[in-house]
């Protein structure tokens, strides 16, 4: 009999035990699901946490190293393809002003304007003055302003040549304004007018002194939509073979700029 009584005593002691080992996990299981769907806490808090911490570094690495602004004032060549390009004789040098506003590390906006020369020299019969050869030298004045945005590269990872050269892509949007004057011939009008262009490429921004000068070079394609560029008539009268069916063609700049910044 007192073996069969500690039996008893010992099944009822370990299943005792075994249920409140159960009870206490389930307790703690709830206990955790609660503070996951707590409405008053945030599942995500950990990562916004981290995320906000990662910002608040970044910013102040940028205000610390980074650039605010950039005036640049510098000179360069524009010149043209196609038939443009053919009928065009280019002036060196070519200008170029504007201001930048860096937003981060990375992007930034850049407005400003650049003018440039060109000459074209008529000693043919055209469409337009089919008898006539002495129109001469026209003089070809062009304004356009800009706005641009740049994207810079990631460039901590490369060599140290790479990454002191700040290379960036740039985008723009154009207006093409043009005077051409009769340079040799006052008594025909002078012509004005504009179209709407573009500029796609690439620059580079080397330090001269960190954070406060930098030498500049960048060179861009400008598909543009000239004023002139449907006119037919340079083109070649019924007794010539030489002249310009139309003024079309793209526009290439190279430009060398010296950057203050703050």
């Amino acid at each position: 009999m007192r073996v069969i009584a500690l039996l008893f005593l010992c099944s009822a002691s370990f299943w005792s035990l075994n249920t409140y080992s159960q009870t206490q996990v389930s307790d703690e299981l709830l206990n955790e699901m609660d503070d996951d769907l707590n409405i008053g806490g945030s599942i995500f808090s950990d990562f916004q946490e981290d995320v906000e911490s990662s910002q608040i570094l970044e910013d102040e690495r940028f205000y610390r190293y980074g650039r605010f602004f950039s005036v640049n004032a510098g000179i360069g060549h524009t010149t043209f393809g196609g038939n443009r390009g053919s009928a065009y004789e280019d002036k060196i040098p070519s200008f170029h002003l504007s201001v930048t506003y860096f937003m981060n590390f990375t992007s930034a906006v850049n407005f400003g304007l650049e003018y440039s020369k060109h000459s074209m020299f008529i000693d043919f019969q055209s469409r337009r003055f089919p008898s006539r050869t002495d129109i001469g030298t026209i003089d070809i004045a062009i304004i356009r302003p800009f706005l641009a945005y740049r994207y810079y590269f990631d460039t901590s990872n490369l060599n140290s040549i790479f990454s002191y050269s700040n290379p960036y892509f740039a985008a723009r949007l154009e207006y093409w304004f043009q005077t051409s004057t009769f340079k040799d011939q006052p008594s025909i009008d002078t012509e004005k007018g504009g179209g709407v262009g573009a500029g796609l490429g690439f620059g580079l921004e080397f330090p001269l002194e960190f954070k406060k000068r930098y030498l500049g070079l960048e060179a861009l394609i400008h598909p543009v939509s000239y004023y002139d560029a449907d006119v037919t008539g340079w083109g070649p009268s019924p007794t010539t073979k030489i002249g310009y069916d139309d003024l079309k063609g793209l526009g290439y700049t190279v430009m060398l700029t010296f950057n203050i910044t703050w």
